[in-house]
């Protein structure tokens, strides 16, 4: 399948996919990040791209799919995490200078449950200041 293809599916018709072992999630963790590649020049979406943890947590979610150990729909998917979720060793600056430094030592319920489902982190995206969006 196209890398292109992957990029533009629902995680739903994405999700099958991998179950199937029709497309690995090894393959589509590298679709997806060499299109946040392509674009992050133009769109500044991103403020910390994952690039090796999401690989990581990949050929981990193909292991664990292969031996029998599939988790639910989002095992294998890459996932953006807004830079305001805590994340465990990965800068989260909540899109503020004030926090530009902070690296939490433990991750939010949310990160933490997207992980225990087998979602990757492709990496955390830019956001307005603490959110304070209008």
């Amino acid at each position: 399948m196209a890398d292109a293809a992957l990029t533009t599916m629902t995680v739903a018709a994405l999700g099958q996919l991998i179950r199937d072992a029709r497309v690995s999630p090894v393959e589509v963790a590298e679709a997806f990040l060499d299109r946040i590649e392509v674009l992050q020049p133009r769109l500044n979406a991103f403020i910390t791209v994952m690039r090796e943890q999401a690989l990581a947590a990949a050929r981990q979610a193909e292991a664990e799919i292969a031996s029998g150990r599939y988790r639910g729909p989002l095992h294998g998917i890459p996932v953006g995490l807004k830079d305001l979720f805590w994340t465990r060793g990965v800068r989260t600056t909540s899109g503020s200078a004030v926090t530009a430094g902070f690296v939490p030592d433990e991750d939010a319920t949310v990160v933490s449950r997207l992980a225990e489902a087998g979602a990757s982190f492709a990496g955390k995206t830019n956001m307005v200041e603490y959110a304070y969006g209008g």
